[in-house]
């Protein structure tokens, strides 16, 4: 048996078993997670979240990346669309972890890591590649600023440490500024 018949025989016990019929478009927990692509470090994984509870935005490095926020607005222009807006009650987290590959890419193949994270390489030293704690605060603190983020959302950024399995709150809940 291939990799691709044991995942689909994998979805047929899903579907007989787990599968939740009438979930809605909208996440029911009004959260958005942006995660690292990492398999360690998957947040559907580490938070035991149920189906329909989270929309989760992985990439590389888990970093807002412009393509994260154009994410962040097509995600609110369908939100409109259903006669609601992302802010007020609405949670954006963005969850960083220890020993990232995004580091490796920062030593060894800078100009791609910086065309990815839509900056010039010169800016890549302040981006805090090296540091989860510290890239997690500026992530914050990035979106926070950013006209593109709706206002009212609340904040958080957290680091998983791959190691030991335990999540350290880096930027306590704090709301988006206003537009």
């Amino acid at each position: 048996m291939g990799y691709l018949d044991e995942l689909l025989s994998r979805h047929k016990a899903f579907s007989r078993e787990k599968f939740v019929a009438g979930l809605k478009m909208l996440p029911s927990r009004k959260a958005i997670i942006i995660g690292c692509v990492d398999p360690r470090a998957d947040p559907a994984h580490l938070f035991g979240l149920a189906p329909g509870e989270a929309v989760v935005i992985r990439n590389v490095g888990g970093r807002p990346t412009p393509d994260t926020l154009e994410i962040l607005e097509v995600l609110d222009a369908v939100v409109n669309s259903a006669g609601q807006q992302i802010g007020e009650g609405w949670n954006l987290i963005v969850l960083h972890h220890t020993n990232c590959g995004i580091v490796n890419c920062y030593h060894h193949a800078p100009d791609l890591l910086a065309r990815n994270l839509g900056i010039g390489i010169a800016d890549l030293d302040r981006m805090a590649i090296d540091d989860p704690h510290k890239a997690v605060a500026l992530d914050i603190a990035a979106l926070q600023a950013s006209p593109r983020l709706p206002p009212g959302v609340t904040l958080s950024g957290l680091v998983y440490d791959v190691a030991n399995g335990q999540i350290e709150t880096v930027v306590a809940p704090t709301s988006a500024l206003s537009a």
